[in-house]
């Protein structure tokens, strides 16, 4: 079984509003291989909401408008890891980029649509704990 974000599966639970659906994700979900998460909704963090990204330092997610969510974003990290473990998942697929799913680049903090090196908060979490973490656009 593989934890895949819910966005890439088709759910409307990006930040926007909007769905950022990716086939194969898709297929994989139908067939009963994986299971959708959003870790934001899973901290409690409505659809849609205001943007966030991760501090230059990474310790914190703060939005747009400087609303220290990252407490949101931990809870949802940990849920996901959660489910993870309950379903015995070795695999994760995220979105890139997110502050919460992102794997290797993420924003930058600044919200200027600049990336940094960095790892989200939920693919951070998985990959401490032996969950293989893959991205998709």
């Amino acid at each position: 079984m593989i934890i895949v974000s819910a966005c890439l599966a088709g759910f409307r639970c990006r930040y926007d509003g909007k769905t950022v659906p990716d086939a194969d994700v898709v297929a994989l979900v139908k067939s009963g291989k994986a299971i959708p998460v959003c870790p934001e909704m899973l901290g409690g963090l409505p659809c849609p909401r205001i943007p966030a990204e991760r501090t230059a330092d990474g310790t914190h997610v703060l939005t747009r408008e400087g609303v220290d969510v990252t407490e949101a974003y931990r809870l949802g990290a940990k849920e996901t890891l959660r489910l993870a473990r309950l379903y015995g998942c070795e695999k994760a697929i995220l979105k890139a980029r997110s502050p919460s799913c992102g794997y290797g680049q993420i924003y930058d903090g600044t919200f200027s649509g600049t990336l940094k090196d960095g790892v989200g908060v939920t693919a951070q979490l998985l990959a401490e704990n032996g969950i293989a973490v893959e991205v998709k656009d």
